[in-house]
């Protein structure tokens, strides 16, 4: 059998479907082997495109994304999405061809060490160098890329060694069973919990499972204590609970930090300092317990009192009988005052019919028009921000965003995988002008996929986070401003269909009617950020902690 028949064998007996990327010269025995499989390729524009589809695919299923490229610039176009995808704790696969190992046939042409440098952002990274170690390579990698903390790996086959003949073996997959935390340090997490006056539960992205969802939510009901998530644990609990205060958007300064500042305790679900801190601790300020897969990695603004390592839902549901029918006199009233004082503020401007339009007006428009359990995509910029703190999110993975790497270009592939897994959701990719030109051309795959996807541009002509963080460190305006196509013929020259609402009233109907119509639909939409400073500056003095 031939080493790249063998290599896809192996890939389907992981169960692999799907595979996103741009074969080149070196991956043809690779693609040969391919065409007559049961996994599809989605052949992508660009290969930072397929590492983020493949990325959101791990993110969304739990099992390793795949994405496929040649050696060289192909394979360098992977290093973006594998910091994605590790910062990130997503699942990904990334396989690259290379010249002959064994001979040399055109010198050092296009050749650099692939395998090293991808080994600092991966968890894996090997090349093939005889097809007898191809069956345990992939189930290593497998096996790594989905055991905790999720990540990134690499396997680099060159195409003298996928040519040849190796005798067929395959590994069975075996799912490991994540260890439980210790009885121990359950009971300890319960007396400081039963000990605290006024304890606060931190819902991170390392709680987004489905299990530990249904865990966390019990804990919730049950004990009644108030929660925040960060920007990446959106969603994980139902945010129409009682018990919600707010999405730490930032890390520090708003209504929100009021509540974090008054706890005495902070029982943090899933969060680590690879997501951007939702709070700074300080020495002798509020006792922290830190529960997830893994230790604390201890930080300037974080070095939890307490880690209950092991499984998330298997450490909640402890916790939660240790608490159940035994919960002390706490006292939630000023909980409460903050959360009404949030929902004050969050929804001062959610009426606003000023055009161009303010992202707060934006998100209460398309919180009207989605149902539960469809799905926002975001890029990355300011309006990041609007969205995690002014989009209530009903269930999980609902709001795809990166507040790890937090790179600009993957909010349009992240829709395109999320539809492709959702076919019955309504998906919907928010870019800021900069993120979408970046991988832009990603439109044709989704036109030729055939997928029904909605792509909202916010144009301000410019790179508005980067300015809005100029602003604030008082500099003159310089260097970030620049000239968009014409969006609607670029959507129309792609088949896709452009549309250019130029009133609040006009985007709220074409939107509605976007998300009934099928095919890819790009809105070109008008966005007005120049309140940003003047909302966080008026928080800032209003704030005052409600004392």
């Amino acid at each position: 059998m031939k080493v790249s028949d063998l290599f896809i064998k192996a890939l389907e007996n992981e169960g692999v479907d799907t595979i996103f990327g741009i074969p080149g010269e070196e991956n043809l025995d690779f693609l040969d082997s391919l065409k007559d499989s049961s996994i599809k390729l989605v052949l992508t524009r660009h290969e930072q495109g397929a590492g983020f589809m493949a990325a959101t695919f791990g993110r969304l299923t739990g099992k390793p994304g795949v994405c496929l490229a040649t050696l060289g610039p192909g394979a360098t176009n992977f290093v973006t999405p594998a910091a994605y995808a590790q910062l990130g704790a997503m699942p990904m696969l990334m396989i690259t061809g290379q010249k002959p190992i064994r001979e040399s046939k055109q010198g050092r042409f296009q050749i650099i060490d692939v395998v090293g440098t991808m080994t600092p952002i991966t968890k894996y990274s090997r090349q093939i160098v005889d097809g007898k170690n191809l069956p345990s390579a992939v189930r290593e990698a497998f096996r790594l890329a989905t055991e905790e903390r999720p990540g990134a790996v690499h396997l680099e086959l060159p195409e003298d060694i996928a040519s040849e003949d190796t005798p067929e073996r395959l590994f069975p997959p075996v799912n490991a069973r994540r260890p439980d935390a210790d009885a121990k340090s359950l009971d300890c997490a319960a007396d400081m919990v039963l000990s605290a006056k006024m304890p606060l539960i931190l819902v991170g992205a390392g709680a987004n499972r489905k299990r530990t969802s249904q865990a966390l939510t019990e804990l919730i009901q049950r004990t009644e204590i108030p929660f925040f998530n960060t920007q990446m644990g959106k969603g994980v609990i139902d945010e129409r609970s009682p018990q919600y205060l707010g999405t730490a958007a930032l890390s520090a300064n708003d209504f929100l930090h009021c509540a974090i500042n008054r706890a005495d305790l902070i029982i943090n679900i899933g969060h680590d300092v690879i997501e951007k801190p939702p709070f700074f601790m300080e020495v002798g300020g509020t006792k922290v317990i830190h529960i997830n897969y893994f230790a604390a990695q201890v930080d300037d603004v974080y070095f939890p009192d307490l880690n209950v390592v092991g499984d998330i839902s298997s450490s909640v549901e402890g916790l939660t009988k240790r608490l159940t029918n035994n919960n002390p006199p706490w006292d939630f009233t000023y909980f409460q005052r903050i959360k009404q004082e949030v929902s004050l503020h969050l929804n001062k401007y959610a009426n606003d019919q000023r055009f161009p339009m303010l992202p707060q007006r934006i998100v209460t428009i398309m919180r009207k028009l989605l149902s539960d359990r469809d799905i926002i995509t975001l890029d990355n910029g300011v309006y990041k921000i609007w969205f995690a703190r002014n989009y209530p999110c009903y269930a999980p993975n609902t709001l795809l965003l990166d507040n790890a790497l937090a790179t600009m270009g993957a909010g349009l592939p992240s829709a395109i995988a999320a539809k492709m897994l959702n076919p019955n959701k309504k998906v919907v990719s928010v870019c800021g002008d900069g993120g979408f030109m970046m991988n832009s051309q990603e439109l044709e795959t989704a036109v030729r996929e055939g997928i029904d996807l909605t792509v909202i541009i916010l144009n301000d002509s410019a790179f508005g986070m980067i300015k809005w963080k100029q602003e604030g460190m008082g500099m003159q305006n310089f260097g970030l401003d620049y000239q968009n196509p014409d969006f609607v013929t670029y959507a129309q020259s792609y088949g896709a269909i452009g549309h250019k609402p130029t009133s609040s009233e006009e985007f709220e109907s074409t939107l509605e009617s976007c998300l009934q119509t099928k095919g890819v639909h790009l809105i070109d939409l008008s966005v007005d950020y120049s309140l940003n400073h003047s909302i966080l500056n008026v928080l800032l003095k209003e704030k005052t902690c409600i004392l």
